[in-house]
């Protein structure tokens, strides 16, 4: 039950994307589990991700400016923004979706749970549908009463939809999905064509002039293009007048950021984002493994479009084994993969438990901003293009490994216990009261320099 040692967590992660160690020594890991209530070192977690892009970051600023600086991450300030969706207000409110009714645990006729994502409006009429359930939860219950929570599970992925089954540890280690999943590293930096180094000219920030194309949803992917923003970088998240969203995340993790529409179902939608990857140095996208490809934008054709791009895939289960394909959120992959069942126990619970937050989303989505920017480093000092690969369900198997710790009796911070992150700017949708980034760097503040904004803004060109 010893907490896991942040710095010897940040030096791993260095190693994976193969930078130099000896850049620990610029950095101040303050603080100590636990800072969130969980058995698990959920916090070390966040400080360690936070820190190794900041890290990453100062290293661009060096190879710019030819200085180092000093960085620093606290663990409190780290687990805070790692639920910084919680905290968000806009006038003073919290900015409330239409209520999602269905979502949550329910007990299968065979006793196992299962856990139901049903907040994007066509997984709700989905789940609906293939319950043959009326809209309220005691009708889905009454429907769930006939199922098997594994059949559910396959049924709902069969149909599009996102389910999963609680299963423990030992469980989840037998099945073939967790076993692919244990044979993959946390994340890949992998080469993949030929291009000269780019040198990156001197600049205030670390990532100045560093275009990135956001096609992401929900929470990890567009936490990278808000890390990358608050470096500097030119952040363009592109979605689509008909794709579903959740407005609060889209107003927590949209600052720093532009925002159009393109509609990749249109020819015109496709030539207008190669356009703009023609111009790009980072591509980052969530589709599952494969559909974005069936578009022409997998990695390789991005790279044949522009040598020398940094492209970021995100998925939930990886991108090997049976469930490679399969759709999937954070909650899911908790339930599907142990941590859920093993909360539970650790609390003494009589249902499955989660974690308390979004923690393999937050985790993933620094990591993704981390390995993009060990990308950019090798580019300047060798060339290529590269393809960085993360899922919710590797940084799962991280983070379980990080090992468990004392944290059942920490306190959960509430809003009023957070006043001192928080941060009060304008934005498109009112006066936004947020979470500040963890990181403090003493040469380029981060920071974000553009207001969060309604999705479709601005017009789908790279600013001046």
């Amino acid at each position: 039950m010893s907490a896991p040692d942040p710095k010897a967590v940040l030096a791993g992660l260095l190693r994976l994307a193969g930078l130099d160690e000896t850049m620990l020594g610029d950095i101040a890991l303050t603080g100590a589990e636990p800072a969130l209530p969980s058995s698990f070192a959920v916090s070390t977690a966040a400080q360690a991700a936070i820190a190794a892009a900041a890290l990453a970051a100062a290293r661009l600023w060096r190879l710019r400016a030819g200085r180092r600086q000093r960085v620093s991450v606290d663990m409190r300030d780290a687990a805070i923004e790692f639920r910084s969706e919680r905290y968000l207000r806009v006038d003073g409110k919290y900015p409330a979706d239409d209520p999602d009714r269905l979502s949550g645990l329910y007990r299968c006729g065979d006793g196992r749970w299962v856990r139901l994502h049903t907040s994007l409006p066509h997984h709700y009429r989905g789940m609906l549908g293939l319950l043959r359930s009326a809209d309220d939860r005691a009708a889905v219950q009454r429907a769930l009463d006939h199922w098997e929570g594994e059949a559910l599970e396959a049924a709902a992925a069969d149909a599009g939809l996102v389910a999963a089954a609680c299963r423990s540890f030992a469980e989840w280690d037998r099945h073939p999905q967790g076993r692919a999943i244990a044979a993959l590293p946390l994340l890949s930096i992998e080469q993949i064509g030929d291009a000269p180094p780019e040198a990156l000219s001197a600049a205030e920030r670390p990532l100045a002039g560093i275009r990135v194309l956001d096609l992401t949803r929900i929470i990890a992917g567009p936490v990278c293009g808000r890390t990358l923003a608050v470096h500097g970088a030119d952040v363009l998240l592109v979605s689509a007048s008909h794709l579903p969203s959740l407005r609060p995340l889209v107003i927590d993790t949209g600052r720093g950021k532009l925002s159009a529409f393109i509609d990749l179902r249109e020819a015109r939608g496709r030539e207008a984002l190669a356009v703009l990857a023609r111009a790009a140095d980072i591509f980052v996208q969530g589709y599952r493994p494969g559909a974005i490809a069936a578009l022409g934008f997998g990695p390789e054709e991005v790279a044949k479009i522009r040598p020398g791009i940094v492209y970021v895939s995100l998925c939930a289960y990886g991108h090997h084994g049976p469930w490679a394909e399969r759709r999937g959120f954070d909650s899911l992959v908790q339930t599907a993969s142990g941590f859920n069942a093993a909360e539970a126990e650790a609390f003494g619970a009589s249902e499955p438990k989660p974690l308390p937050g979004q923690a393999l989303d937050h985790a993933t989505g620094y990591l993704m901003a981390f390995a993009a920017m060990a990308a950019l480093i090798h580019r300047a000092e060798r060339g290529g293009s590269w393809h960085v690969r993360v899922s919710l369900a590797q940084t799962a198997h991280w983070l379980r490994w990080l090992g468990r710790i004392d944290g059942i009796a920490c306190s959960d911070p509430k809003f009023d216990d957070v006043r001192d992150r928080l941060e009060e700017t304008a934005s498109g949708f009112g006066h936004l009261t947020a979470v500040r980034h963890a990181a403090v760097m003493d040469e380029t503040p981060p920071h974000w320099s553009r207001p969060s904004v309604p999705l479709g803004t601005h017009p789908a060109a790279w600013p001046n």
